[in-house]
């Protein structure tokens, strides 16, 4: 066999991977490529019946690949045995999946009870799991599935995923069933434990303002299973590639762009003595232009004082140049 091998940085390839359903003569996804760097937060988003669910579930085989090869890794997993193959790879769906007769704890330790880890390391790396995703292990790892929350089943969805440390994490729309507030919360709370843990990540969501919160990428798919655009979250809100792309994002782009573009990003000008009154706007310079033209607007406020993280002041903000930067970029800029 020759060496398929691939550079380090690159984690999961899909190469010129198809499906087709039995009874069906189109394809569900066609001739697909698409690589995912190591450590990367790819979501796969698009409209119903897009294939992006599809494509997903054939990283782990879930679903059979009608053709085309999976390189997980380095390793073309193609023909691996399926079940060895999962335990390489965290899995986190919509409903959760918990089992409802098992405790939390004994829910998070499957895959460590398979693996023939034993009872001390399982139950440290449980307590050290429920921790990382914020459930107190003494409060939460003998309690059941009917006794949480939907965000707290969903915390121990994650932390069930991440039990054996697999590299990669498939993420099937796992914040979808949740209330908004609980998603948003959840949300930055992943990205939180993103930046601890480095996992490779597959995310599909149908949201595209999910998408641009937590994707490094974008693979945006089209009719028919083909990736109509891969990039950036402010490369594809600023430059979409055709008419399907600037539809599916819809008119709020430039608003979501500022939501990705730090304070720091944009010149400040000299601060007027009356702007450190007190009576203007305070944000930092690592915090996103939406959420200062948001601390402006509400306290109507033509500036904001902008500091660093030790709070001395940088320099004023002034709330036109934040939306003259968001007119370039619905410009393309």
């Amino acid at each position: 066999m020759a060496d398929v091998r691939q550079p380090a940085e690159t984690m999961i390839r899909l190469d010129r991977v198809s499906k087709t359903y039995p009874g069906s003569s189109a394809p569900a996804v066609d001739d697909l490529s698409l690589d995912v760097g190591a450590g990367e937060i790819v979501v796969l988003v698009g409209p119903s019946g897009c294939g992006k669910t599809t494509t997903m579930r054939m990283i782990n085989r879930l679903i059979e690949p009608t053709s085309g090869r999976i390189i997980l890794d380095g390793d073309d997993v193609t023909n691996v045995d399926a079940d060895e193959l999962r335990k390489r790879i965290g899995y986190v769906i919509q409903q959760v999946g918990l089992l409802p007769h098992l405790t939390v704890a004994a829910n998070v330790a499957l895959v460590p009870r398979v693996l023939g880890w034993d009872k001390a390391r399982i139950r440290a790396r449980v307590d050290e799991l429920l921790t990382l995703v914020g459930l107190e292990p003494g409060t939460y790892r003998s309690r059941y599935p009917k006794q949480l929350s939907g965000g707290q089943q969903q915390r121990v969805g994650v932390a069930r995923a991440l039990a054996a440390d697999p590299p990669v994490m498939l993420m099937d729309e796992p914040f979808g069933a949740i209330d908004p507030i609980v998603r948003d919360r959840l949300q930055d709370e992943f990205l939180a434990l993103q930046a601890q843990i480095q996992k490779t990540v597959v995310f599909v969501t149908h949201d595209i303002q999910e998408a641009v919160k937590l994707g490094d990428r974008i693979a945006i798919f089209g009719a028919g299973g083909r990736i109509a655009q891969h990039d950036t979250p402010a490369r594809i809100l600023a430059e979409p590639a055709d008419d399907f792309v600037a539809s599916f994002i819809g008119s709020g782009a430039a608003v979501r762009l500022l939501g990705l573009r730090q304070v720091g990003s944009l010149p400040l000008h000299r601060l007027d003595p009356a702007a450190a009154d007190g009576a203007h706007p305070v944000v930092r310079r690592e915090q996103s232009l939406y959420e200062a033209l948001d601390a402006m607007l509400r306290a109507r406020a033509d500036v904001a004082v902008v500091v660093d993280e030790h709070g001395e002041a940088l320099g004023g903000l002034a709330w036109r140049t934040v939306l003259e930067r968001a007119g370039s970029d619905a410009g393309g800029g």
